[in-house]
């Protein structure tokens, strides 16, 4: 074999079949891997060397049909359908085989070569559940390997069979044993390991027959036939055939069904103690999917997790705030016994280690959070928090899973926006566009933090906490009023959304989620925040005259006073904090470099530092009040750039980008407006 050919295989399979985990494993690509649905919204690729050659891996969004009529399936498909693909690895989770099932007789259908992976082999052991690998292959006529992701095993076995399998489109070794003899024409059973009923098959010859005189050159006719009988929208308007005695209805119904009662047959040949079930999983659900409890434990587990992030965070994050105090003072003496100029001083020491360094001792909070969240994820709990929200979505018109992208908020916007995508409906894509950035993202608890421990130190966890019940509370709020202005008909697009049973997270799993998060969160503070930083720090020390030793004759100063009148109704009114509330557009961490570079505090977020800031905001009128304004008017106001670049990829349109910004800005406005005055008013 010639060690520069190349193979392509596609990865594919059912949200949470552990598809992109496998993907892992041979790539050792560092994508994010979630026990839930709706993490893959794009397909990834990765390359290893085996077998002499380059193989090129593709993973797939996670999908249950190839219907298209999601964004993902329609991906899927797309990609399956093309050249590109050599072979299909069809990922299915062993321990819930009819399920993923009827994905495999879809792929069957395409005429491509497909393996099956038999996922999650190790569940099936530990519940006494028996599948029997021989009779399955004969069944459907392809490989079919078991392996479990987690522990690393079968893989070489599968990737040797992927290799070996390409160019053979056609079943092998298929054998049925059908309890009803067909007399239909053609012995179909040879052919094909999905056989519908003669009926059915009538019509398919009927339509391949017309499909070889119109388009003699389309291959895969079988399937083209069926997705013309099924009246799929895509291949009707690439494909249309003039056979309206066969084509007279969709009988997209009776093919789903006649696939279903394939899948019937062969669990039960292939499938030994299926009822064994997961009796932990059953007696958790109970509770955690509790009509009435359920969401009062999600904000139990929620504020438990706050705890954990200021408790064993902030005892973390003094170490630190000791390295940042002794960077500042070697950085002063070093710089100043150099004989470096006073401005090459105070942008090191005021603009790049004061902001930046603020930013990054943050992170052991930051850690504590991401790590909470992974276990959450990883564990199989945040499926049933998408799971209970079902009701309340639907009531505000929208779908049970327009709650995924909002829960993703939680960790960063833009991949939350970018998971509206599984939305069908393209009113309910962009009324989640308009509303997750409302969500509060791991960004601004740097805001958090820093302030509510300033100003309301023992209940600093309850403040911040609060942020994030905020944030959910105005995205319903809004979401309730959107339903009511718009009068279409709402959602049909219900959740449909696994269950899977509870484990313990996998370390390397967690470990890949977290290293991701703090690897940003790390590169964003060397870049984005540094480079706002740094231009923050001009804006202060520079000003129509040069450099300014006064802060008040800067252009900053110049920028901010004029648009104090703006923010002054909401308790803002002070030019720096107008200032940073500019510079955290670029990204909401800056708001808190920003005021460290603002206000001279070398180590904004150590006690002393603290101190320090709050006697110098306390200097300009700003209390408890307006500290908690200002991380409401934070928490809703417009999303950071790269969010808002985001938007405009999704939606394709600078109107609507444009307007949600705006939109953005003025709830922010009004709820914080309405904050400050009520707290006036009792204060």
């Amino acid at each position: 074999m010639n060690a520069n050919e190349e193979l392509t295989i596609g990865f594919i399979g059912n949200p949470n079949c552990g598809k992109t985990t496998l993907f892992n494993a041979y790539t050792g690509a560092n994508l994010k891997v979630a026990n839930w649905p709706g993490v893959t919204v794009e397909k990834v690729e990765g390359a290893i060397r085996s077998h002499g050659e380059t193989i090129r891996l593709v993973d797939l969004p996670g999908t249950y049909s190839l219907t298209s009529y999601t964004m993902e399936e329609t991906v899927a498909r797309r990609f399956i359908l093309s050249d590109e693909v050599d072979v299909v690895i069809n990922v299915a989770d062993a321990s819930a085989l009819e399920r993923s099932l009827y994905l495999t007789l879809q792929l069957l259908e395409l005429q491509k070569p497909v393996v099956l992976a038999l996922n999650m082999m190790d569940i099936v052991q530990k519940r006494g559940m028996e599948i029997d690998l021989h009779r399955l292959p004969e069944m459907l006529g392809i490989p079919v390997i078991p392996v479990s992701a987690r522990k690393r095993s079968g893989l070489d076995i599968l990737l040797h069979a992927a290799v070996h399998h390409r160019g053979n489109s056609a079943p092998q070794g298929l054998e049925h044993e059908h309890a009803t003899v067909s007399h239909h024409r053609h012995d179909h059973h040879a052919e094909y390991a999905m056989v519908y009923s003669d009926e059915l098959e009538d019509k398919i010859d009927a339509v391949i027959a017309a499909l070889n005189e119109k388009y003699p050159d389309l291959a895969n006719k079988r399937w083209h036939a069926l997705k013309l009988l099924e009246a799929d929208k895509e291949i009707c308007e690439r494909c249309p055939v003039d056979l309206p005695d066969v084509l007279d209805k969709s009988y997209e119904s009776e093919i789903i069904n006649q696939k279903y009662d394939f899948i019937d047959e062969i669990i039960g040949e292939v499938l030994v103690h299926k009822e064994r079930q997961d009796k932990l999983t059953d007696k958790l659900d109970g509770i955690l999917t509790h009509r009435v409890w359920s969401i009062p434990i999600f904000l139990v587990v929620m504020a438990f997790i706050f705890f954990l992030t200021f408790f064993v965070g902030d005892r973390i994050k003094g170490l630190f705030e000791l390295g940042i105090g002794w960077l500042t003072d070697a950085a002063q003496r070093g710089l100043t016994s150099a004989g470096a100029h006073e401005i090459v001083v105070s942008l090191v020491v005021d603009g790049i280690i004061a902001g930046v360094g603020t930013i990054v001792t943050f992170l052991p909070n930051i850690l504590i959070l991401f790590l909470a969240l992974a276990f959450l994820e990883d564990s199989g709990y945040m499926a049933r928090v998408a799971y209970v929200m079902e009701g309340i979505m639907s009531r505000l018109g929208l779908s049970g899973k327009a709650f995924i992208p909002m829960l993703l908020g939680f960790g960063c916007t833009v991949p939350a926006i970018m998971a509206s995508r599984t939305l069908e409906n393209k009113r309910d894509r962009f009324k989640v566009m308009l509303v997750t950035p409302f969500m509060s993202c791991n960004a601004r608890l740097t805001i958090y933090i820093l302030f509510a421990e300033m100003f309301f130190a023992r209940y600093a966890m309850l403040v911040a906490y609060s942020m994030y019940l905020i944030g959910i509370l105005v995205a319903i709020a809004v979401s309730a009023v959107i339903h009511l202005v718009d009068r279409k008909k709402k959602s049909e697009n219900y959740l449909i959304i696994e269950l899977p049973e509870y484990k313990l997270p996998s370390a390397r799993t967690v470990a890949i989620y977290v290293w991701e998060k703090i690897k940003d969160y790390l590169v964003k503070a060397g870049t984005t925040i540094f480079v706002a930083t740094v231009l923050i720090w001009a804006l202060l020390y520079f000003g129509p005259h040069g450099f300014v030793d006064d802060m008040e004759y800067s252009f900053a100063a110049y920028i901010g006073k004029f648009l104090v009148p703006v923010f002054l109704p909401v308790g803002l009114g002070m030019w720096q904090i107008v200032v940073a509330l500019i510079a955290g557009i670029s990204a909401k961490e800056v708001v808190v470099s920003s005021c460290a570079v603002l206000f001279g505090i070398a180590n904004a977020s150590s006690p002393e530092g603290m101190n320090a800031f709050a006697a110098a905001l306390g200097g300009i009128g700003f209390g408890s009040l307006n500290a908690l304004c200002l991380m409401i008017f934070c928490l809703l106001y417009i999303p950071c750039a790269a969010t808002i670049a985001t938007i405009h990829k999704e939606s394709k349109s600078w109107a609507w980008t444009g307007f949600t910004v705006f939109f953005q800005l003025a709830v922010a406005w009004v709820v914080t407006f309405a904050v400050y005055q009520i707290g006036c008013l009792i204060v």
